[in-house]
């Protein structure tokens, strides 16, 4: 017997345990050995407990035991048990399958991807025959490792294998095809499904929001629920709550949250920032905060999620706030964090404490600063009108500066009529990035407001020549459970009659509160009664006529937007929100604003 402390405590347990019937079972060396090996709690004990297997010479003789030690070595997780787990495998003379398939497990768990892949070439090359609980974890590592072409050769070597069939390898296959952004593929396995579990929809509907096909993920989250029999994973519930964050499906959004309440006694992390990020982008600031505030315990993920809130939401103060509780915990800023935190200070006009936000990250050295972080900087000092000490900034980034930071830049000289600075920026752009049609446009803004028409018209040739096409600005509302969809000048609705004649209405109301519409947001040279007509069919006032038209007096009006909202807008808004008693929040791309009482919660700055 092996004289150490460590295995002679195992072996006095299991003397103590002999009266147990469970023990007494267990007859012979082997099963004595597989006893202990069940109740290591170290990689000290283990290496005592194998030294044992291998001095009763039950290493070599039983493979049920060779395959047991090396299975507890690679599922223990305990630290380097992956190199001492690849000692014993080489020391086992004819692998089986369960053998090459627990090394690969092992990898994989331990995010060691490739050499995965190698143990399975090598599985391959010594005639080892996989199964079906080979390729999950292979198509894992292939996903992981974005290998698209591996992650084919292994489709095919299923198919030979005749394995096509097993769910279990069928939703790897989903997964792996949709992270990798070939869906075409991913929805032919999944349609191709003659039984389809939760864990095969949850898949697909991950694979549609790794793409951000936000509105497919929740038409087959909607088609998941129709199926009889069938509950959603907690997986492609967080899936469909990202859509709902990314669609503002804020109705979806509480169904999901109230099934899951009813359904799971204790929400894991994953899933409540899952429901404060849903919360928070579907413009319900409150819901996400007591979410937030009754969580036990807290990640990176859950503070990012909550300063970006109140990024979304102009409060500045609040989100650094929540950074300093953040430090407090103990938890460390990651390149996440910095990001919300600076986009926070960037919305609320707090310049003073971002600029000493960056100069922390920098300062401490944890993060290296992206393009990202000096793009936050230069939005920061931007909007402030800070547009020189901007450019220097951009010019003493010390990472290749890309089409981002100059067309924030350019954004900036629009808004503050900086003509000058604009076409630096404009000019480095194009340089960067000459086939984004949204470029273009917003060089052709900057000139128009400035009245430089040849300008614009070279701008504007420049779009037709390249055959580009820019998404045309719309603004969406949900009424009684449906969205409607509206662009500027909408005649296509079918209440368009009576969508016009409330904003006939409105505009009457608006002149008594002393509404002048400004043209200078039609940049177009046209005649004034031309932009006047013009600005009358912005696709926001169509959505909150046609609100005002069919939702219950008193209720909020939500509205999601995909440009940024023109200050007319802004300020006709405000208006409405006093003259008809209601508030109205709108999403204006990366914000919100809460009209309520004439006034905006952006303060007038955004």
């Amino acid at each position: 017997m092996i004289k150490a402390p460590i295995l002679q405590s195992l072996l006095a347990s299991r003397d103590d345990l002999t009266h147990n019937p469970e023990v007494n079972n267990f007859g012979g060396k082997e099963q004595e050995c597989l006893y202990l090996l069940k109740r290591c709690n170290n990689i000290d004990e283990f290496k005592q407990v194998h030294a044992r297997f291998i001095k009763l010479s039950l290493f070599c003789s039983s493979s049920f035991s060779a395959s047991s030690v090396l299975a507890k070595c690679t599922h223990s997780g305990w630290e380097n048990s992956m190199n001492y787990a690849a000692s014993i495998f080489r020391g086992i003379d004819d692998p089986c399958t369960f053998d090459f398939n627990t090394m690969i497990r092992g990898y994989v768990n331990e995010m060691s991807f490739e050499v995965a892949l190698c143990f399975y070439n090598e599985m391959m090359e010594r005639g080892i025959e996989p199964d079906n609980f080979t390729y999950p974890c292979l198509l894992k590592a292939c996903t992981r490792l974005k290998s698209i072409r591996e992650g084919k050769q292994i489709h095919g070597h299923v198919f030979k294998l005749g394995l096509e069939a097993d769910v279990f390898v069928q939703n790897s296959l989903i997964n792996m095809y949709g992270r990798c952004g070939e869906m075409e593929l991913s929805s032919a396995v999944f349609y191709k499904m003659e039984f389809k579990t939760a864990a095969s929809w949850s898949s697909m509907v991950s694979a549609c929001v790794g793409m951000g096909l936000w509105s497919e993920c929740l038409m087959l989250f909607g088609e998941m629920c129709r199926e009889t029999n069938l509950k959603a994973e907690e997986s492609g519930m967080v899936s469909a709550l990202s859509a709902c964050a990314n669609t503002g499906a804020l109705n979806l959004g509480m169904s999901i949250h109230g099934f899951l309440l009813r359904n799971i006694s204790e929400l894991n992390i994953i899933v409540q920032t899952s429901l404060v990020d849903m919360y928070v982008k579907c413009g319900c600031l409150d819901k996400a905060l007591h979410i937030f505030q009754k969580m036990e315990k807290r990640n990176n993920l859950t503070y990012s999620a909550m300063i970006s809130g109140f990024a979304l939401h102009g409060e500045g103060e609040s989100a650094l706030r929540m950074f300093s509780e953040m430090i407090k915990e103990g938890l460390e800023p990651d390149h996440v964090v910095y990001v919300s935190v600076l986009n926070a200070c960037s919305h609320s006009g707090l310049v003073k404490e971002g600029r000493r936000v960056f100069e922390q990250m920098l300062k401490e050295g944890k993060v290296e600063p992206t393009a990202e972080h000096y793009g936050c900087l230069v939005d920061l000092l931007g909007r402030a009108g800070l547009l020189e000490e901007a450019l220097e900034t951009i010019q003493s980034i010390p990472i290749e500066q890309n089409d981002v930071v100059w067309r924030t830049f350019l954004s900036q000289c629009r808004v503050h009529q900086n003509i000058e600075l604009g076409q630096i920026a404009a000019q480095e752009l194009l340089k960067l990035s000459s086939h984004n049609p949204g470029d273009y446009l917003l060089i052709s803004n900057m000139y128009s407001q400035a009245q430089m028409w040849d300008d614009v018209a070279r701008a504007r040739t420049e779009i037709a020549i390249k055959g580009l096409k820019q998404t045309p600005g719309f603004s969406t509302v949900e009424v009684k459970g449906k969205t409607h969809r509206f662009v500027s000048q909408d005649r296509s609705h079918p209440q368009c009659k009576e969508i016009y004649k409330m904003l006939h209405q409105m505009e009457w109301q608006l002149k008594f509160e002393g509404y002048s519409p400004d043209l200078t947001q039609i940049l177009l040279n046209v005649d004034e009664e031309e932009k006047k007509e013009r600005l009358k069919g912005h696709s926001q006032k169509v959505a909150i006529a046609f609100a005002l038209l069919y939702t219950p007096p008193g209720s909020i009006i939500k509205i999601a937007r995909n440009l940024r909202m023109c200050s007319d807008c802004h300020t006709y808004t405000k208006k409405i929100s006093m003259i008809y008693e209601r508030e109205i929040v709108v999403r204006d791309r990366n914000r919100f604003h809460l009209f309520k009482g004439g006034t905006c919660s952006c303060k007038d700055y955004w």
